[in-house]
């Protein structure tokens, strides 16, 4: 979405910036942060002018990407509680922020660049995902089926420890593994 100071777009435009979103998050996993801002357009299906009206650097670009993915996660939480068990809901989550981080992990030099320059992409992220992680927790220990006496925080700490440790595709199955030891030490054994 555009700044605060800024009027809202149109929704073709809205469109075409989620198309530019979508396709650099993609190309700059599978290609690297280097890859031309032309060949982003391209796969985004739109022309480089566009892609230059929303994004007028690559920092720019680099830093909408983290806070557009950052948004997806947090917001997949009402989905997967309607979709699932409180509890399975926290795992599936769990899951899509390892995801998260391993496709950041790339982008963790371009991300430390653009805050030595005095931006801040990170901006409110702790406080976005420990919410996330909140309404999660708050939704099993409603259901009874995970222990009350550990906060987001806590949880948070967890993850993020899991996922500084076990970040790339290589080595998933040992994040996965930790992931379900936190999660196996918060459920509630009846």
């Amino acid at each position: 979405m555009a700044d605060g100071a800024q009027r809202p777009l149109r929704a073709d435009a809205r469109r075409n910036r989620e198309k530019i979103l979508t396709a650099a998050a993609r190309v700059f996993t599978t290609q690297g942060l280097d890859v031309q801002m032309e060949r982003i357009a391209k796969e985004a299906g739109v022309g480089s002018a566009t892609l230059y009206r929303n994004f007028p650097t690559r920092d720019v670009l680099v830093e909408a990407v983290y806070r557009n993915e950052l948004a997806q996660l947090c917001d997949a939480v009402p989905t997967l509680l309607a979709r699932h068990s409180p509890i399975e809901a926290l795992r599936a989550w769990t899951r899509l922020f390892l995801d998260y981080v391993t496709a950041k992990y790339g982008m963790i030099d371009a991300l430390r660049a653009i805050t030595a320059t005095g931006g801040n992409p990170y901006g409110r992220s702790r406080e976005m995902i420990r919410a996330a992680i909140a309404a999660l927790m708050d939704a099993c220990a409603a259901a009874g089926t995970i222990r009350t006496d550990i906060g987001p925080a806590d949880v948070a700490a967890a993850l993020e420890g899991i996922a500084l440790t076990s970040a790339g595709a290589e080595h998933r199955q040992q994040a996965e593994r930790l992931l379900d030891l936190t999660l196996d030490g918060l459920t509630v054994r009846r």
